[in-house]
Parts: C-alpha cells; structure tokens; sequence
C-alpha cells in the first residue's frame, strides 16, 4: 500500500463526561471513514479531560478541601479499560474499519494515568501506552508510567506509535520509537503553543517518518461552573486553541496548524517517502552510532508489590 489517508480530530472534551466524549468521537471516527482516512489521531486526555488552568487547591505544604472535591470530581470521570468508553470506540473503529489513536484518564485503582489507546478495527482494544513523565503540576493528579507500555503496533498499513506531549521532548524515548520502525508517529498533546510545531517538524525530520499531531480546541465556558481556572471565568476564553497538524517525512507540513476551532484534518501520506528520506539519515540505521553511543530500553513492568508465594 503506497499511499494512505490520515487525520487527526481537533475536538474538545466534553468536561465530567467521557460517555459524551467517547459518543462525539465516534461521530468523527464516522466523519473521518467518510473521507477515507485509516488512521485517526485525538488529543491528549480527551476522555475524562484535561483540566487546563486548574490547581486542585494544593499550595505547597498543603492540600485544601476543594482541591479534594475537584479531584474526586476528575477521579469519577476518568475511565476504566472495561467501561462503556471503550466499548463505544471500538465498536465505531471495527464499523470503519480504522485504526484509532485516543488520549484518556485511565483510572486504575486510586491512581490516574494519562494515557493514549490503541484501537485497530475488527481486533478492538490491541495496546495502551501511559505517559511516562507528567510534566510539572501534572505530576499531582497523574501516576506515572512505565516501559512496559511503549511498544509500536503494527497494522496492514504501517507501524504506529505514540508520544504524548513533553515526553517528545525525551530524546531517548523518541530513539526507542525510531527503532521499533514507526511510520506514523502519533503525537497526542495540551501544548497549543507556537513553538510546537517547529518540535513536530524536528521529529518528523529526526524520525524520518509522518507525524501526526493532535490538540484540543475549547473554551472556558465548555469546563462549568465549578472548573477552576487560572485563565478567569469568561465562557468566551479559549483555554485550548488546537494548533493540530500532519507532517511528512522531510518536515514539510501536509496539514494545518488550525487555530480557528473544532475540524478534521486529512491528509495522504506517501508510504515510499519514508524510504526517500531514509537515503541520507536513518536515525536508529546507518546514521547511528553504537560503537560510541548504546540505548539501554527496560521495559519490563514495574508493579509496587510482587508477590512471591511458596510453593507446597
């Protein structure tokens, strides 16, 4: 296959309701089948959302009773890998036939995770990958993740991968994905900045592979009332501008930034343009170096309590 349609979806969470949430990304999984694409890319934490401006009342030395309350509200909207989410998504990407790249708060036990999801049509739910460095206040709502889920996903059409937000910033971790031969390098986020794009051509250059970028679009008046923002309470005040892109092989740029609102970006992707731009650098290939410099990938999984049980 030489060429293949993909897109990312600029949406907006639907705050306190991933049901809602997972219900409108369906409609735009639908959206996107409309337009062939075969692979569909949504932002950061779009199911149970990202709180953007929010402090959960936690000064330094301290935490302060609403900062539990709005907690305990993020906590109900996370989801669970076994809830009705999960079972709206899958079901649209088995009917579309498409592979499925969703950002989310997966709740496991006491703990939150930001986490993107692996849907790949008839075969549902096929892998997960959990942020692995929360960056700055997000380290206190948000557990942290461990190697054991940054493995690609081979699909008929490609191999995909995903990195969420900062972490394209580790230089180390994007070397892994450039190893396991990603093709499409998927790059769910919050960062509606400027400066992200540039990031993104890097690393569609560095990776030598298409890079599929995905932010939120929304405005203060979508969180409620009872949202806490550093941003003011205006309902008028985009707390989230998107900025959702596609970029090719060589950096140049097949759709997007949009900054205007909500929409659906598609763009074909040449497959034999990975290769062209292979020819003179091949990151984790001939333009490496492991006689002089060696990446040591533990991905084993890390649980806090392992059980050794003696054996009768």
């Amino acid at each position: 296959m030489n060429k293949v349609k993909v897109a990312v979806a600029q949406i907006s969470s639907v705050p306190d309701n991933s049901v809602a949430t997972a219900e409108k990304a369906a409609a735009y999984i639908e959206h996107a089948a409309t337009k062939g694409a075969r692979l569909l890319v949504f932002p950061e934490a779009l199911l149970g959302g990202y709180p953007k401006g929010a402090s959960f009342g936690a000064p330094i030395g301290m935490r302060k009773p609403e900062g539990r309350e709005a907690f305990q509200r993020y906590y109900d909207a996370a989801i669970d890998l076994d809830g009705i989410e999960v079972d709206i998504l899958r079901t649209a990407a088995a009917e579309h036939d498409m592979f499925v790249v969703m950002g989310c708060i997966e709740r496991d036990g006491g703990t939150l995770y930001c986490t993107v999801l692996y849907f790949d049509g008839q075969d549902g739910l096929v892998g997960k990958h959990r942020k692995l460095m929360p960056t700055g206040a997000e380290r206190l709502i948000w557990g942290f993740g461990d190697g054991s889920t940054m493995e690609a996903v081979e699909t008929s059409f490609g191999t995909v991968g995903a990195v969420i937000c900062w972490e394209n910033y580790m230089p180390a971790l994007r070397m892994h994905m450039y190893a396991q031969g990603v093709n499409f390098y998927c790059a769910p986020t919050a960062d509606d900045r400027d400066t992200w794009l540039p990031s993104m051509q890097h690393i569609a250059l560095e990776g030598r592979c298409f890079v599929l970028t995905a932010c939120q679009y929304i405005t203060r008046g979508e969180f409620g009332d009872k949202h806490e923002s550093a941003l003011g309470d205006d309902p008028k005040t985009v707390m989230m501008r998107g900025g959702s892109a596609i970029v090719d092989p060589l950096g140049a740029v097949l759709a997007g930034p949009d900054f205007s609102g909500e929409s659906l970006l598609v763009a074909e992707a040449d497959m034999e343009a990975i290769p062209r731009g292979k020819f003179d650098f091949d990151v984790s290939g001939h333009y490496a170096r492991p006689d002089i410099f060696e990446l040591q990938v533990d991905d084993r999984e890390k649980a806090a309590v392992r059980r050794v049980s003696r054996k009768d």
